[in-house]
């Protein structure tokens, strides 16, 4: 699957790769704004990716076709999940990934990050890669295939710095699922740096303040 990528740099000769998947139902200039508010000067120029989902029907929203990584198949995220829609959108990044590595980026400088199934995809994508990245930020979102992460993630991530930050009146992707992910992570032997904000579905000024000072330490 090839998709459509927003592509910005914040000067030439970019030395690090941020890579972020939107949510349901937006695309790839979502996050842009967001991007924007970042100041990572401190670590040089950066490129940011933001690749655009494709539209899919969702069997929750009653069929509709929208933007979307994968289908939601119904209110609990952990039961019922779309592992093909999911493996199919980890393929499409992981081509992303390839592709920045070929333009000179290596894996240990590339970021991994989305926004609730955007999210989801960053931490389902960065645990299994094959080269150990510089870290995975997932917001407003949770870990899928739960069961499947022992037996599918990646050593050469064994040790990958992660980022979750969540809303804790989140009525989309409740705050219990997060933190029940944030957990099955910690008991995999990641080290999770997690932030709450009391906010909805969204996201918040402290938490991209929190998220750029991750970003240059990750990429210091």
């Amino acid at each position: 699957m090839s998709l459509e990528v927003i592509e910005a740099q914040t000067g030439d000769d970019p030395v690090a790769t941020i890579l972020t998947m939107h949510g349901l139902g937006a695309d790839g200039r979502d996050f842009v704004p967001i991007a924007e508010q970042l100041d990572l000067s401190g670590i040089g120029p950066v490129r940011f990716l933001f690749p655009s989902a494709p539209s899919i029907a969702v069997t929750i929203n009653g069929g509709y076709v929208m933007p979307a990584w994968y289908d939601i198949l119904g209110t609990d995220l952990a039961k019922r999940e779309d592992e093909a829609g999911l493996r199919h959108s980890q393929a499409s990044i992981e081509a992303l990934i390839a592709h920045e590595k070929s333009r000179g980026i290596a894996a240990r400088r590339i970021v991994v990050a989305g926004f609730s199934q955007g999210a989801a995809l960053a931490l389902m994508t960065g645990l299994r890669h094959s080269e150990r990245l510089a870290g995975i930020a997932g917001l407003s979102g949770y870990l899928p295939l739960g069961d499947r992460t022992a037996g599918d993630r990646s050593v050469a991530n064994r040790d990958v710095p992660i980022f979750m930050a969540h809303g804790t009146r989140d009525g989309v992707v409740p705050l219990p699922r997060a933190s029940a992910s944030r957990d099955a992570l910690a008991a995999l032997g990641y080290a999770v740096e997690w932030h709450e904000y009391p906010m909805e579905h969204s996201v918040c000024p402290e938490e991209i303040t929190d998220l750029q000072r991750w970003l240059l330490r990750v990429l210091a």
